[in-house]
């Protein structure tokens, strides 16, 4: 397989390409994109993570239902209209989507009587913020950030998008129900051709709603600042998935009696988690596209680990930390690790292990949206400071140390010396002032 995708990526990212007709070129970066996102299904642990969502979803659908029925109930939306809704989720299982359904009702009835109180209530709670939030370790996973919401922030915006999520989507299919039966409406669309396209609208919008639910999922979800174009992207690429999927499923489901037979009453179950489980890796896959689209310097790399020497390592640090501080004496918005690696123009994934190292040493912070800050005034961190924070040895590495020969050990000291000499005191603010005035 190896061996494989190197003739692949060589011949899909041959420096030829760019010399071709611009309709050959970007059908070849098509090409690029589709290869990465099936090259990642079928080598990283994306099949992995959709297992484990699978398993937490088990754990804790019933639990999300009723915390979602309880809340819509409030709003004065009852059962009879979010059941309908359950239904389409589950229709590419045939007849065991509507069983399924009665199912899940009946038992999230039984939790609504029983624990929507107390210790009850808070368990619903925890039980559906962690599902939420392995979906979001899954989704930081695709855009490779390391670093995960605080507890207030998983609470509130997890309980939003359980509570908030559904009524939005009901009251989405509400208007779409009650435009199509207005009077005036009626009317209007008696007018060709807003009548056949009204129609082909009304027909699309099962497909539209679900891409756009896949779009906030991939722009809210993410510990990261994702653009709204990779989002839609992300959304449609989701959508017609789980669209052809559906289908092509359904198709499986009713030419499967003879299984039905064989596994009787736990078929349904069996059918249910497969299905269950290409609902997630279509989610996943779209967040690769996603990825993909706003970051297309990672589709040759993938999630390889990538190894180079040291000059490029503190070339990136002193840009990192530069390009920090330029943002922090502007006053603009902190940049992210992925923003940054765009500036400098290398992969996210090299950076992050620099931006590591510059973190142990204190000299970066990290938030909890994966912006960098400096840790103290850049007016204060001096370049020796920088360039030893990523060759030095810090308190988070497994390893440190060594007993080199005194020969070795006296020629670092010299070379330590000679770079102090060289670089003096000058700060980071002092470079960005030097480089200014040559321009």
């Amino acid at each position: 397989m190896d061996d494989l995708t190197l003739k692949l990526e060589a011949l899909l990212w041959n420096p030829r390409v760019n010399t071709l007709h611009p309709a050959l070129n970007r059908s070849v970066r098509a090409i690029r994109f589709l290869y990465a996102i099936l090259r990642d299904v079928l080598t990283t642990t994306l099949t992995l993570r959709a297992m484990g969502l699978v398993y937490i979803t088990i754990m804790s659908i019933v639990p999300m239902l009723a915390l979602a029925f309880s809340a819509l109930k409030g709003f004065g939306i009852h059962r009879s209209r979010i059941e309908p809704m359950l239904r389409n989720v589950l229709d590419p299982l045939g007849d065991k989507g509507a069983q399924l359904t009665a199912q899940l009702i009946g038992f999230v009835d039984n939790v609504q009587g029983g624990l929507l109180a107390g210790a009850g209530l808070v368990l619903l709670i925890y039980t559906t913020v962690s599902m939420i939030k392995k979906v979001e370790d899954s989704l930081n996973h695709i855009w490779r950030v390391d670093s995960s919401r605080n507890f207030l922030q998983r609470f509130g915006e997890y309980l939003s998008i359980v509570l908030v999520g559904p009524l939005l989507m009901l009251t989405a299919l509400g208007l779409i129900a009650s435009a199509s039966s207005n009077t005036i409406v009626e009317r209007i669309l008696e007018i060709e051709p807003l009548g056949s396209t009204a129609v082909l609208v009304g027909r699309l919008s099962p497909f539209i709603i679900l891409a756009v639910t896949f779009a906030l999922a991939y722009w809210f979800i993410p510990n990261t600042r994702v653009k709204a174009r990779a989002a839609i992207v992300g959304g449609l690429t989701g959508g017609i998935l789980w669209t052809v999927s559906g289908k092509l499923f359904a198709a499986f489901v009713a030419s499967s009696t003879r299984n039905a037979d064989i596994y009787a009453s736990f078929a349904v179950i069996i059918i249910a988690l497969i299905w269950l489980y290409i609902s997630w890796l279509i989610l996943l896959i779209g967040a690769q596209a996603s990825f993909y689209f706003q970051n297309p310097e990672y589709t040759r790399v993938g999630y390889r680990n990538l190894r180079v020497g040291n000059e490029l390592v503190e070339q990136m640090a002193l840009s990192l930390m530069l390009l920090v501080a330029e943002r922090f004496r502007s006053t603009d918005d902190a940049m992210t690790t992925n923003e940054a690696a765009e500036r400098i123009g290398v992969p996210g994934l090299l950076l992050a292990q620099v931006r590591e190292r510059l973190s142990s040493a204190g000299l970066l912070h990290i938030d909890n949206r994966d912006q960098l800050l400096p840790a103290r005034d850049p007016a204060g961190i001096s370049l020796s400071t920088v360039l030893e924070a990523v060759r030095g040895a810090h308190e988070s590495d497994v390893y440190r140390g060594g007993r080199w020969p005194s020969a070795v050990s006296h020629l670092f000291l010299d070379l330590h010396n000679a770079q102090r000499t060289v670089l003096g005191e000058q700060s980071l603010y002092e470079l960005l002032d030097n480089n200014a005035d040559r321009s």
